[in-house]
């Protein structure tokens, strides 16, 4: 089984963390961020990961904290559940639509930290929630993870809907670059070594 735990515990944040990257989508979250919650429950669910999160953050300050934590603590158990990396696909692409929003995402899981973030949000905010979160939680992620990501939001009007769809489109992308390639048992790497 391909998974991991994460704790960090600092003067800002306590999190608990676990995923399981051949999960059924089965989620328990719970960030004191209840859009948040909704956002890494359609993660979990959309990528077929099971994921467990417990986070207590210092959000009567800032929701940044727990976000960028969360995002700190999800990077380094995919790291940690994909271990040598031997036989995934590495590679990941999907394009999503969420009524008048489209993503594109794209994913290398190559150690190589990058993240090209395209999105444009017509307003700064979905009810309380900052939409500015959002680049700082994959930020937060691709780093401690080793993952070169591009997000492209070629349209959307709803910010709601351009955050759900980014969340959704991630996770079937990543879904397929984590996946086990039964063709080949190998790291995927002319290097031989992610």
């Amino acid at each position: 089984m391909r998974a991991a735990t994460i704790e960090r515990k600092t003067f800002e944040t306590e999190i608990k963390l676990t995923i399981n990257l051949d999960g059924s989508g089965t989620s328990q979250i719970n960030t004191k961020i209840p859009f948040f919650d909704h956002m890494l429950t359609l993660f979990s669910k959309h990528g077929s990961f099971d994921l467990m999160v417990e986070a207590n953050g210092d959000i009567d300050v800032d929701l940044h904290h727990t976000i960028e934590d969360i995002g700190i603590c999800l990077g380094q158990a995919l790291k940690q559940a994909l271990g040598t990396k031997k036989g995934i696909n590495r590679y990941g692409f999907f394009i999503l639509p969420m009524d008048e929003a489209q993503c594109k995402t794209v994913i290398d899981i190559s150690n190589r930290p990058y993240l090209k973030y395209s999105v444009l949000f017509p307003t700064e905010k979905t009810g309380n929630f900052d939409a500015q979160l959002v680049q700082e939680f994959f930020q937060a992620l691709v780093v401690n993870g080793g993952l070169t990501l591009h997000i492209d939001v070629a349209h959307g009007e709803n910010v709601h809907h351009i955050i759900e769809a980014i969340f959704k489109c991630f996770a079937r992308a990543l879904s397929h670059a984590s996946s086990i390639n039964p063709k080949s048992d190998e790291i995927p790497s002319t290097k031989g070594i992610l």
